[in-house]
């Protein structure tokens, strides 16, 4: 029988960088690399925010952490950042492309131009220039891993919702277009989060959340600890063989009927 073993730092060398890293789900795949040996590099526009990450998980983990911060809907800052990083770090392994936004509104004629670009900028242009300028220095290094988080909205559109759901339709368009491009030595994967019990779930009708998750085969909403696995796989060596995949995370959503 062949032996297996676990490696308790699958990571160790490596430099990961998480955008909308200071909280939720970023948040918590920024610990999770740390945890796992990675260096992490944590963006977002509040710099104290992901300084004060930094510096919790270089104290808890030993592991190199430093905060910068990025709008993620500017053209020109994505390489500003990639250029920071790779000064910082020296290289880049891991991208995770998570910084988001789904800003509500009162009615689909009340969405104005300024909200439907500010959600497109966000989380599909910025997240479009990082990965063209990331992608081929990983390609000409070691290779590397790019994640992008979509939303399960993707699969499951409600009239509340649609441009950010739109928006991160593209970016999946986008994970697949990038695998194509730079496979094999850049693999580039999609997570589709449902509802997971972060600080965005805080202005939502617990009521209303509570009938919900109860209609889920899970039961009940996620925690933000539980991306951690899809995160770590699509990263790591086990999933060398898996690129242009969209990963849903959603408590068995995708399995349900409309």
């Amino acid at each position: 029988m062949p032996e297996y073993t676990v490696d308790a730092t699958p990571f160790a060398g490596k430099v990961a960088l998480v955008t909308g890293g200071s909280r939720g789900l970023g948040r918590e795949m920024a610990w999770a690399f740390a945890r796992s040996g990675a260096d992490v590099a944590i963006v977002s526009r509040k710099l104290d925010a992901c300084v004060s990450l930094a510096k919790e998980i270089e104290a808890d983990t030993g592991r190199h952490a430093v905060g910068f911060s990025c709008h993620m809907g500017e053209w020109n800052a994505q390489e500003q950042l990639a250029d920071l990083v790779y000064a910082e770090f020296g290289r880049l392994d891991i991208l995770v492309n998570n910084a988001g936004i789904a800003p509500v509104y009162p009615s689909l004629p009340e969405v104005t131009e300024s909200l439907y670009d500010k959600v497109f900028d966000v989380n599909v242009k910025g997240a479009f220039r990082l990965m063209s300028v990331v992608a081929p220095r990983m390609a000409a290094a070691d290779g590397g891993s790019i994640i992008n988080i979509s939303s399960i909205a993707t699969k499951r559109p409600m009239p509340s919702e649609l441009p950010y759901a739109a928006a991160k339709s593209a970016l999946e368009i986008m994970t697949m277009g990038f695998a194509q491009e730079y496979g094999p030595a850049v693999r580039v994967n999609a997570i589709l989060p449902g509802a997971f019990d972060t600080d965005i779930a805080a202005a939502w009708d617990p009521e209303v959340v509570a009938n919900e998750m109860a209609h889920l085969p899970a039961g009940r909403i996620g925690r933000p600890n539980e991306i951690v696995g899809a995160a770590l796989y699509l990263a790591g060596p086990s999933a060398s063989y898996t690129t242009g995949v969209l990963l849903p995370v959603d408590g068995g959503r995708t399995a349900m009927g409309r």
